[in-house]
């Protein structure tokens, strides 16, 4: 199969063989390394530094990424304040759906109870297999959280791998040079080049995906086995189809209301999203993001402030995975939880889960820190859902990353900074070319 575009002046452009687009050849890495992990499962499991080196290889560019993005979409803006206010309708909307994700997680859990009927004594359970999680857990605190977004030197900031400390750097150099004015130009300038250079590197990098995708996911069937899915099938099946219904049905309204849909989107960001299946880190997608976002006709500031804040402040699948997971626990063991419990169990959950990085393991780190707050729920009920976390972390860091696209959109909207002619065109197949989004005054100079 063969796809043609067309080029920016209108001419058919070279014709592209399927099996070169980055989207199909992820999906076909998925399938090569589920048939490895599951024929093959100490070869599956052995080939988890292939999974963990691509991850590795993007969190590199993460913190250049997002600081040559924010700092000069915060100096491109017209005026300083709408740097607070992008953030306070961001941080709005962020809550609104946060906890929208965290009602619906609980609505079903309550409606479907898939874990009624286990009989599960707490006291049975392996406490040592989830001890690091929730060591883990008891050390995250809301002033540690914090104390953490400030980085030892501003240069620390872009090598200890803290979002949070690299966006905080990264807004503060962008309103300097905002505020310096015309002196900083040729530092804005500066910035502009290395950010062509940085999402070219990042470009390289994803030619690199079907090889991590096939590590990964051939290590996560050859470590757990889809096997282990049987016994635990209507937790696992149960927060899918919540996912899907949170996606499809309340985000799909969202962006229905908002001029774009949510299927067009989700096809536009298949490449990115086949990787954090593959992956099960949404992480390994976020340069990407940034870059589809910008494509798509948000405005840089806008995306370089939304994108980095919605990692760790609006994680849908997360919210809706901690309340399930935690009721499902309470259903098998036998703990009846009352209206008002489970309320409380709701606003522990919303405090807890801001923070929680969009890396795998994190959903379960903070469930944990959650049940810590709420003695009603046994934490050695973790234990139960342990050997299935992997399989649900990947629908986790799917909804999460959708989440974050639309807000993106969402928020570019509310703010002006949404060039409705580009987004149609990127929906339709039709994106600009980066480079000409990035820094369009120096892409024809880059191009030549």
């Amino acid at each position: 199969m063969i796809i043609q575009g067309t080029t920016d002046s209108g001419r058919p452009a070279v014709r592209t063989p399927i099996w070169r687009h980055l989207y199909v050849q992820v999906l076909v890495a998925i399938l090569l390394g589920v048939t490895v992990g599951h024929f093959w499962p100490d070869t599956g499991a052995a080939l988890k530094p292939v999974g963990d080196g691509f991850i590795n290889l993007v969190k590199m560019v993460i913190a250049p990424v997002i600081f040559l993005s924010v700092a000069s979409g915060i100096a491109g803006m017209r005026e300083l304040s709408s740097v607070g206010r992008v953030a306070a309708k961001a941080f709005g909307y962020f809550l609104v759906f946060s906890t929208l994700a965290l009602i619906v997680g609980l609505v079903v859990a309550n409606v479907v109870q898939p874990g009624a009927g286990m009989n599960v004594d707490p006291a049975s359970l392996n406490q040592g297999a989830i001890a690091d999680y929730t060591h883990k857990a008891h050390e995250t605190t809301v002033t540690g959280f914090l104390m953490a977004i400030i980085p030892t030197t501003m240069v620390s900031a872009l090598t200890d791998g803290s979002i949070l400390q690299t966006l905080f750097v990264a807004i503060l150099f962008g309103i300097s040079l905002s505020l310096v004015g015309k002196p900083a130009a040729p530092v804005l300038d500066l910035i502009e080049r290395l950010a062509l250079v940085v999402f070219r590197l990042v470009g390289i990098l994803m030619r690199a995906a079907p090889i991590g995708a096939f590590g990964a996911m051939a290590f996560t069937i050859g470590k757990y086995g889809v096997g282990s899915l049987v016994n635990l099938g209507a937790l696992v099946a149960t927060f899918y189809f919540t996912s899907i219904f949170f996606v499809l049905v309340v985000l799909g309204a969202v962006a229905r209301a908002h001029g774009f849909s949510i299927v067009k989107l989700i096809v536009y960001l298949r490449a990115e999203l086949l990787l954090v299946l593959g992956t099960s880190s949404s992480e390994a997608a976020l340069p990407s993001l940034i870059g589809k976002m910008e494509q798509a006709g948000c405005d840089k500031g806008v995306v370089g402030l939304v994108v980095p804040t919605g990692y760790s402040f609006n994680l849908d699948g997360t919210n809706i995975y901690m309340t399930l997971a935690a009721l499902f626990i309470a259903q098998a063991t036998n703990v009846h939880l009352s209206l008002s419990q489970q309320l409380t169990l709701l606003v522990v959950a919303m405090l807890s889960s801001k923070g929680a990085a969009g890396v795998t393991g994190a959903g379960f780190i903070t469930l944990a820190a959650t049940l810590s707050i709420v003695p009603s729920v046994p934490v050695a009920g973790m234990a139960l859902i342990l050997g299935v976390d992997r399989f649900m972390s990947e629908c986790r860091s799917l909804t999460n990353f959708i989440g974050n696209a639309v807000a993106t959109v969402v928020v570019a909207r509310w703010e002006g900074a949404l060039d409705r002619d580009r987004l149609n065109a990127a929906l339709a197949g039709n994106p600009m070319p980066l480079d000409a989004v990035i820094a369009p005054d120096l892409a024809p100079a880059a191009a030549e």
